[in-house]
């Protein structure tokens, strides 16, 4: 192993742009408005992003070497979880399916924007159809399910000729209202942390590379994907690249140990475990730059890095990120997790080959 390289990763900028994409709507397959805003920050570091046929989005960062024979790839999702209109209800309110797995208590209460497909956004709420404990004695009993589920429109209306007036229509997509809160003691809550954390500890890898003027050893390829949610972000990735890395959020709760300042290492998922040796270089450059860190083991979650052995990829991959307690409802992270994180991926990706090292 080298000595380390101990980077000064630019906190506020990783801040901001976290900020940013927090506040983009972005549910799974409705990626286009975001998708402009990773291209245009992409060209502000000097780097161009390809548009794949599906969607994603491909920043390569050239290897000192110059060689193709072993590409690195980081990848991390700016898609989130959301809803689409399924119904419009005789009392102007909206059936809705969800976008992405998600228990139905997490949404309940919460703010929502419907985008139509004319370009035109409302406000609304996603209540139960019985919301008034004053109203309903059933109230507390009731299944929060799809089917006693529905947003109420913050407009005049009363039936669906009055919300079918607004271009509002099934198959329009709903987003969920973020939130972000950024606070001094570095703690940082909002929904969607989940993925958009990581690509912002990716982007502050590319800033970093930008102003301190170096190039990683091999090249690496950032693969920002736009349908992990649904389970198939990157199922389909360049065929010269032979190592991945997914970089999303490490779940936090019972049997597992990382905290929301530690950067998660996951060893196994639902999907089985990730590559043995870069899993276990992972750790060692975590120890040796001095980065929280802990090993956990994920049953209920999958990667883009799953989805693209499941395509068919002939890859090694592991799966790190900083740690998210309450993933898939009211998130929340630490900054340090976020720097954590970014600064394990540049170790990773400026470590030399062991033939380079001997060299």
């Amino acid at each position: 192993m080298t000595t380390p390289i101990q980077p000064k990763l630019d906190r506020d900028y990783i801040h901001r742009l976290l900020e940013l994409l927090l506040t983009t709507p972005s549910p799974s397959g409705f990626c286009m408005a975001i998708m402009r805003i990773i291209q245009e920050e992409a060209a502000k570091l000097g780097y161009a992003l390809e548009i794949t046929p599906k969607g994603n989005g491909i920043i390569t960062i050239p290897g000192i070497d110059h060689r193709d024979d072993e590409v690195i790839a980081l990848t991390a999702h700016v898609d989130t979880l959301g809803a689409m209109v399924r119904s419009i209800k005789s009392s102007g309110t909206l059936r809705f399916t969800p976008v992405g797995g998600y228990s139905m208590h997490t949404v309940e209460s919460e703010y929502c924007r419907i985008h139509t497909r004319d370009g035109r956004a409302y406000e609304g709420t996603v209540l139960t159809t019985k919301p008034s404990v004053h109203v309903f004695s059933d109230v507390r009993e009731l299944k929060r399910d799809e089917a006693n589920m529905e947003i109420r429109i913050d407009e005049p209306v009363t039936s669906k000729e009055d919300v079918l007036k607004l271009g509002i229509a099934p198959g329009d997509f709903v987003s969920w209202d973020a939130r972000p809160r950024f606070f001094s003691n570095g703690y940082i809550k909002s929904r969607h942390l989940d993925d958009k954390a990581s690509v912002a500890a990716i982007f502050g890898i590319l800033e970093w590379l930008k102003r301190e003027g170096k190039a990683p050893l091999r090249t690496v390829k950032a693969i920002i994907s736009t349908y992990e949610e649904v389970g198939h972000g990157s199922s389909h990735i360049p065929a010269d690249i032979t190592e991945m890395i997914a970089v999303d959020m490490g779940a936090i709760g019972d049997d597992l140990s990382a905290t929301e300042r530690d950067v998660s290492i996951c060893a196994k998922d639902s999907t089985g475990p990730y590559d043995y040796g870069m899993t276990t270089k992972l750790i060692d450059l975590a120890k040796r730059e001095n980065i929280p860190y802990a090993i956990d083991i994920y049953p209920h979650y999958g990667s883009d890095a799953s989805a693209a052995l499941r395509g068919g990829s002939n890859i090694k991959a592991a799966l790190i990120g900083p740690g998210v307690h309450a993933s898939h409802s009211m998130e929340r992270t630490h900054s340090e997790a976020i720097l954590g994180t970014a600064a394990l991926l540049l170790a990773y990706v400026m470590e030399p080959r062991p033939h380079e090292m001997n060299a």
